[in-house]
């Protein structure tokens, strides 16, 4: 199932691509409208998601460097033992691999993450995020939907 890393490829083209617009069209922490509750604000992200770890005095960068490495190996060879037909599970496994290592490219070459994508309500923002941090929260949510649709399954089977 190594085939469907083409999905890893595209997600690492489009959020370097969309991270490097950013940069070079956006100014750090000034908005810039796109829709209604979603703007466009450059933000540099030293920890993990919801900005956890940022406050530290840089020991993060390794760390997470380390824990992106890690897990796309660890992914990459749970994808290359999975059954031909099991597409659905290729795909959600492909988006977290894709944005694991879009994550990390930044992580080596600035030493934090770019974060764009700025959603909010009234006073309230979702912490600003990425393609990269998108592809993996979809690939997640897709996995861990296929696990509770396979417990249902085995479930149902059980009862028969």
């Amino acid at each position: 199932m190594l085939r469907w890393l083409w999905l890893s490829a595209l997600v690492v083209a489009l959020d370097q691509a969309t991270k490097w617009w950013a940069q070079a069209n956006l100014l750090p922490h000034v908005p810039r409208p796109l829709l209604p509750h979603l703007d466009l604000t450059l933000m540099f992200n030293r920890g993990a998601a919801f900005s956890f770890l940022s406050d530290q005095s840089g020991w993060q960068r390794g760390f997470f460097t380390g824990l992106a490495v890690v897990s796309v190996v660890v992914l990459t060879i749970w994808l290359a033992r999975l059954p031909r037909h099991d597409h659905w599970t290729a795909a959600g496994i492909a988006l977290i691999i894709g944005g694991a290592i879009g994550n990390a490219i930044d992580r080596v070459r600035l030493g934090h993450v770019v974060d764009f994508i700025d959603f909010w309500v009234g006073d309230w923002h979702w912490p600003a995020f990425n393609i990269a941090d998108s592809a993996i929260t979809v690939g997640a949510l897709l996995l861990v939907l296929l696990a509770f649709r396979g417990e249902t399954k085995a479930k149902g089977k059980k009862r028969r």
